[in-house]
């Protein structure tokens, strides 16, 4: 298993970068890690391993570059190198913390779409309650869709939930205002109307305020919903996290109260932090490609790797590719 990891992406690059690659190399034995960017930053934090390489660049593509102008004018970025790392075969899969847009930009320019993929989708898997966490697509690869980008989201969590996840038969939920048939919009009652025609495990339509309740697997909707939907999420954690610390140490009372909770605080804010999934799957393209969070350490860039892995070995791009050309195949005879 070969990945290639754009050592130079994300907000605490290269370190903690390439303090997760050393990790994921020292658990997985079949792995082989190909680190892209400045060669004497990068071997600050590695140590002697045999299988891994270091592809040297200077040029980095910014938060602040705009994603198409870099990925064409930067060529020989770490994000654009690694990336061409699978286009040209010598890796299976690729990933960075850097720049959203560009990632997405190297994916579709560089490395490529399934054929018959009219959109790819940025997934993540989030946090639930219980702990089995759902799988919400699209959250910002495509501002707008249409229902047919919504069906092909749908298939494709879960294609990914079954193989990378583990679930048998995902419950796949249509994110909307309401959970009756009629409710929402064109696109959404459009989708559900595709969406029932289809052989994914269809439950129907489902709210945001229930998405942490495990109500579904698989949650599809367009990247501007599933955008503000993540961040969303993400926020609340957050801020959560520091209305429980503020009110732990407003005294001697509930500090002391604070220190004997601690190991299960740290349990709940484990529980809720969405990079310990891994990061988020840019579906549909030819080879796996994954968005870690821009603010990974160590431990959120191996959750990343781990997921990358799984993905290129359960083989859940060729499964997408072959299901769609046999649907494809089948509205033909149609």
């Amino acid at each position: 298993m070969k990945i290639a990891i754009d050592a130079m992406g994300g907000d605490h690059a290269p370190k903690e970068i390439v303090l997760g690659a050393m990790k994921a190399l020292d658990t997985y034995k079949d792995l082989h890690i190909t680190l892209v960017g400045d060669e004497h930053k990068i071997k600050a934090f590695t140590k002697e391993q045999e299988r891994l390489a270091i592809i040297h660049t200077e040029e980095v593509i910014s938060g602040t570059d705009e994603p198409v102008r870099a990925v064409r004018r930067k060529k020989n970025s770490s994000m654009v190198l690694a990336a061409k790392e699978v286009s040209e075969g010598r890796a299976d899969a690729c990933i960075s913390a850097g720049n959203t847009g560009a990632l997405m930009a190297a994916g579709l320019f560089v490395v490529g779409r399934i054929e018959g993929i009219e959109r790819p989708a940025l997934a993540p898997t989030l946090p639930t309650i219980g702990g089995e966490g759902f799988v919400l697509l699209d959250v910002g690869a495509n501002a707008d869709a249409k229902p047919e980008h919504l069906v092909q989201y749908a298939l494709m969590g879960s294609i990914y939930s079954q193989k990378v996840r583990g679930i048998e038969n995902p419950r796949v939920g249509l994110l909307n205002i309401g959970t009756e048939e009629k409710k929402g919009n064109d696109l959404t009652k459009h989708t559900y109307e595709m969406l029932q025609k289809t052989d994914i495990h269809f439950i129907g339509n489902v709210e945001a305020r229930d998405l942490l309740n495990g109500v579904a697997d698989v949650v599809v909707t367009d990247g501007f919903t599933g955008n503000m939907v993540l961040k969303s999420i993400e926020g609340t954690a957050i801020s959560v996290m520091k209305m429980l610390k503020s009110a732990l140490m407003s005294n001697l009372k509930t500090k002391l109260a604070a220190a004997v909770l601690k190991p299960d605080l740290m349990k709940i804010k484990t529980q809720m932090d969405y990079s310990e999934y891994g990061g988020a799957g840019l579906f549909g393209l030819k080879a796996p490609v994954i968005k870690a969070h821009g603010s990974s350490d160590a431990n959120a860039v191996f959750n990343a790797i781990r997921q990358t892995r799984d993905m290129a070995a359960h083989q859940v791009t060729d499964t997408i590719r072959q299901t769609v050309e046999k649907i494809n195949r089948n509205e033909i005879k149609d």
